[in-house]
């Protein structure tokens, strides 16, 4: 097996578009937290919830996948899987920033939706994993599976404290940072856990990855290319707030 059939080319492409899905989901709940309004913080909470589960999460993954192969062995990925793996980061990101975004972040939400998103992103780390179809078995060392998941909650956990917590974008770069390495971490420590054993041979089935995973690694990255412009256009966590103090100035206050 080969983790890094192009170098450090997939990598390093995964580290940056987790990068900047981190970010844009950091830029988005810090929207979050500055609305009053429960319709604006949920669409802002979505758009973090997407941006980090999506790009953050799930293209890392994918393109990492580009560098893994087996001698002998070409690999294919089912699409059901595939698609269903990407929806389940999606899903649990944006749930747990829906508990410490509309809740806050004591300690018992942090934990309850750490522990949450964490075993949701090692569900779909070993999904995307489950997806791949080739002519031999997959086993796994549960020593390194209980590393990662592990490794999966602590991050979890730490993603949802920085995403209620961290403000202005110095910190939100070094925090988006973090994050992108732990996931990454998460996922080198996953792919270590798995072994091969079987013959040689074309897979049973499947699509190629890059007949499927190009297409759905682009459009999840295009979208959070989207989200970029979305959050860079709209007023930050302090300007929004200086509005709302402003707007309740001048607003007149009734009389009886």
């Amino acid at each position: 097996m080969e983790h890094f059939t192009y170098g450090l080319l997939t990598p390093l492409a995964g580290y940056i578009a987790s990068f900047i899905g981190c970010l844009t989901g950091l830029s988005a709940t810090s929207r979050a937290r500055a609305t009053t309004s429960a319709v604006a913080k949920s669409i802002w909470l979505t758009i973090g919830g997407v941006a980090i589960g999506g790009t953050g999460v799930w293209v890392m993954h994918f393109i990492a996948m580009l560098g893994f192969t087996v001698d002998g062995m070409p690999i294919n990925y089912d699409v059901p899987l595939t698609i269903l793996s990407a929806l389940l980061a999606m899903a649990v990101v944006t749930a747990g920033l829906f508990l410490v975004g509309f809740l806050g972040d004591k300690l018992l939400y942090l934990l309850v939706g750490g522990l949450f998103v964490g075993l949701g992103v090692a569900s779909m780390h070993y999904l995307g994993m489950a997806a791949m179809e080739m002519s031999g078995e997959t086993h796994y060392d549960s020593l390194l599976v209980g590393a990662s998941l592990v490794i999966a909650v602590v991050a979890g956990t730490a993603a949802l404290w920085l995403c209620v917590n961290v403000k202005g974008w110095l910190l939100a770069t070094v925090a988006a940072l973090v994050m992108a390495a732990a996931v990454a971490g998460m996922h080198y420590t996953g792919m270590a856990a798995m072994h091969m054993t079987g013959p040689a041979g074309p897979p049973p089935g499947g699509t190629s990855a890059l007949e499927l995973l190009g297409p759905l690694i682009a459009g999840v990255f295009l979208s959070t290319v989207a989200m970029v412009f979305v959050v860079l256009m709209w007023p930050t966590e302090d300007e929004m707030r200086e509005r709302e103090a402003l707007e309740e100035r001048i607003t007149p206050t009734p009389t009886g």
